[in-house]
């Protein structure tokens, strides 16, 4: 879709070229946090992290990635044939891929073309220059035995392990590791394909589910078979996925607000009967989601819930599943609030992030935050529309007790660098935060409707985000994201009662921060406009109690001297 593509001038690539060299001179990106000034990163975090001048020059249009997954020794084969815009003219080109997978050969127009490897990055020596406007394709032959995931999905990497059949069950997980840990692509969020398909050959005993939808399964005459799966969508690098088991298939349809949404459902077949009740949760969080963000972002691709071997992932269309068929997260309630137990907590998250990650992408990871705050906040409000708003605020606050506060949530750009993992429990906390500034539900629920219209399927950055989130809160929001996103300290709305006077001012902020608190004063609803320098309230009853309310993710104390 044109509207996922980035416009790029030829101004904006010379600027990009300047700063990847200084950033190569220097050894680190710019960044302006406390790891950014510490840590030394590496040509590599550079050649990963950035829009590099082998990148920058050609848009990606389309992927048909053909694998063969080989379970008796835990090897994958195949070739992925690129599709691509030209936009200036270049003849060198950037695909990445991890070690120990290895790029054998590059074929463009019947020829094999020269590469030399740099770390993770291949460079292709093009047979000519590649002239601006013109569509062109490469195909590029792999195979190895990819890295294997000690920890998925937070570690990337191929889980490969046997079902209690003894059959193989098989899936990747690589958010961060990058999606080049088992794929030769363009391993940067800010070029995503128009569309996609998606080949995978496996032991004719087994089933692979991935993205978009079925349009074929292929019998070969050695035992193996292929699944070929269409992607009609724009979809993200680490949102394309592999999973391989003695799947069983159910589903059913679900009459959303672009019409008849299919869902289907694959799990192993020892699960069927545990997964015909839990699954129930997938229709009660469209009804939720579509009402809070809009329509699902991909009905012609279809909504696919998938059995796996590690806790979940958001792979777009094809949610994967594995928090063992209990409510809660791993049978917790991470909230400690009790509401935490009214739903999956898998099939609640990784589905939220249809609409923020698969729809709305950030370009750069260090905006990951764009991603896990706005997830982490559907959960509230998948409990606001099933259980009403106490129970959602309830749940919120009670995710506080597992934030740290360590470190800030944007993190360091152009090294493939996120920020802390407060990005999940305070940026659900802030965004609940903004909701009670706003003070209109029916207003909020427009900009979340909102974000996911005006940025349907596209890459954005922080910056478009909070412009967006300041021009329909009709409020500037800078003081308010650079506390929340770019400090560790919590706001203190610090006051004094002196007689029938309360003098108020936010401590421990930012400089500017100006953010609208609402109290309770003798238990009577008021709005305080605090800033950082001391304000006063007058006619107030003597010796007057105060009280902040508690969805607001801030501190409040008593001065003892103003």
């Amino acid at each position: 879709m044109a509207n996922k593509k980035i416009i790029k001038t030829t101004r904006m690539l010379h600027y990009r070229n300047y700063v990847f060299a200084l950033a190569l001179l220097l050894g680190l990106a710019a960044a302006t946090t406390t790891e950014a000034q510490t840590r030394q990163f590496t040509r590599q975090d550079t050649l990963r992290g950035s829009i590099t001048p082998e990148r920058a020059w050609w848009d990606l249009t389309y992927y048909h990635l053909k694998v063969q997954v080989n379970p008796a020794d835990s090897t994958i084969k195949g070739s992925n044939v690129i599709h691509y815009k030209v936009l200036e003219p270049n003849k060198v080109m950037q695909i990445d891929l991890q070690e120990p997978m290895a790029i054998q050969k590059i074929v463009q127009d019947g020829k094999e073309l020269t590469f030399k490897r740099d770390g993770n990055a291949y460079f292709i020596q093009l047979a000519a220059t590649q002239r601006a406007g013109a569509q062109n394709k490469l195909e590029v032959f792999y195979g190895g035995k990819p890295i294997v995931s000690t920890n998925p999905p937070w570690t990337g990497g191929i889980t490969w392990t046997k079902d209690s059949n003894g059959l193989p069950f098989i899936a990747n997980s690589n958010q961060g590791s990058g999606a080049s840990i088992w794929w030769p692509c363009k391993d940067h969020m800010y070029d995503e394909p128009d569309s996609m398909q998606i080949s995978v050959r496996v032991p004719e005993n087994l089933t692979d589910v991935s993205n978009g939808r079925l349009r074929g399964i292929e019998p070969h005459n050695d035992g193996t078979r292929t699944f070929h799966w269409f992607v009609n969508n724009p979809i993200n690098n680490y949102g394309v996925n592999l999973s391989v088991g003695d799947y069983v298939h159910f589903g059913e349809k679900y009459e959303g607000e672009k019409g008849t949404l299919d869902c289907d459902y694959y799990v192993l077949r020892e699960n069927l009967e545990k997964a015909k009740v839990q699954f129930k949760d997938a229709k009660r969080m469209l009804q939720a989601f579509e009402h809070w963000f809009g329509p699902y972002p991909f009905y012609e691709d279809g909504f696919k819930l998938v059995e796996v071997p590690y806790l979940g992932m958001e792979h777009q269309s094809a949610v994967t599943y594995g928090n063992g068929y209990q409510n809660g997260y791993r049978g917790r309630d991470l909230s400690g609030s009790g509401w935490g137990l009214k739903f999956d907590f898998i099939i609640i998250h990784e589905a939220g992030h249809e609409w923020f990650a698969n729809n709305i992408t950030n370009k750069d990871v260090a905006d990951m935050w764009i991603h896990e705050s706005f997830t982490n906040y559907s959960e509230n409000l998948f409990l606001d529309y099933h259980y009403g708003k106490q129970a959602s605020s309830e749940y919120v606050i009670g995710t506080r007790q597992n934030i740290r506060n360590d470190k800030p949530i944007i993190g360091i750009y152009n090294v493939n660098r996120s920020g802390s993992g407060d990005m999940y429990y305070k940026g659900g906390n802030m965004l609940h935060t903004l909701r009670q500034i706003v003070n209109n539900d029916e207003k909020w629920r427009g900009i979340l409707r909102g974000l996911n219209k005006d940025f349907y399927h596209q890459t954005v950055t922080t910056q478009q985000i909070e412009d967006y989130l300041s021009q329909h809160t009709g409020r500037e929001l800078k003081p308010f994201f650079d506390q929340y996103l770019r400090d560790v300290r919590i706001p203190k709305l610090e006051y004094q009662v002196n007689g029938k006077k309360l003098k108020y001012r936010w401590t421990n902020t930012v400089d500017g921060f100006d953010m609208p608190v609402r109290v309770m004063i003798n238990g009577q609803e008021k709005w305080l406009e605090p800033t950082t320098e001391w304000k006063e309230l007058k006619g107030l009853k003597k010796n007057a109690t105060v009280q902040a309310d508690p969805n607001f993710y801030i501190e409040a104390s008593e001065a003892t001297a103003a």
